[in-house]
């Protein structure tokens, strides 16, 4: 009995040490919401002027990937691995294979456009690495991506698609 025992405990013990050693990247949420894809890197020299500036050219792509359920996106929060966080603020209904473009710099919201701006004129995510988290209302965690410029943008423009 105390060898069943002992086994027993070490195979339970490695079965949630295995459990437990899977990265956060290779996690699947439970949300219908996830990051699509990222301009991470706005075309030409960066320039954070509201005026003149590129920041409306930097945007996440956020998609309901639901086939049967609206989301609204009101409260949802996009961070990046420095602590920047946009939430948005405003009811957006993000209708079954919809998707929305969070983009810097300041312009008008529009469901019809699908484009939600962050009003704020300074870019968001780093051209080298940087970690995108996005978090329901409630606080859990319904995505999140890590990349640096060398391993996954293969072509150079700046972009990276996920899911």
């Amino acid at each position: 009995m105390r060898t069943h025992a002992a086994i027993a405990a070490v195979l339970t013990a490695g079965t949630l040490a295995a459990l437990t050693a899977v990265p956060a990247q290779g996690a699947e949420y439970s949300s219908a919401l996830k990051v699509r894809g990222i301009q991470y890197d706005a075309p030409g020299p960066d320039s954070n002027k509201c005026s003149s500036g590129n920041t409306r050219e930097e945007y996440l792509t956020v998609k309901n990937y639901s086939s049967t359920t609206t989301v609204n996106l009101k409260g949802y929060v996009v961070k990046d691995a420095a602590g920047n966080r946009f939430t948005f603020p405003a009811n957006h209904y993000l209708q079954p294979g919809d998707y929305v473009k969070l983009r810097g710099g300041n312009g008008t919201d529009s469901d019809a456009k699908n484009v939600v701006y962050r009003d704020n004129c300074n870019f968001m995510w780093n051209n080298d690495k940087d970690t995108i988290y996005l978090y329901k209302p409630s606080g859990a965690r319904a995505d999140v991506h890590s990349y640096t410029k060398s391993k996954n943008d293969r072509d150079g423009n700046g972009y990276i698609t996920y899911h």
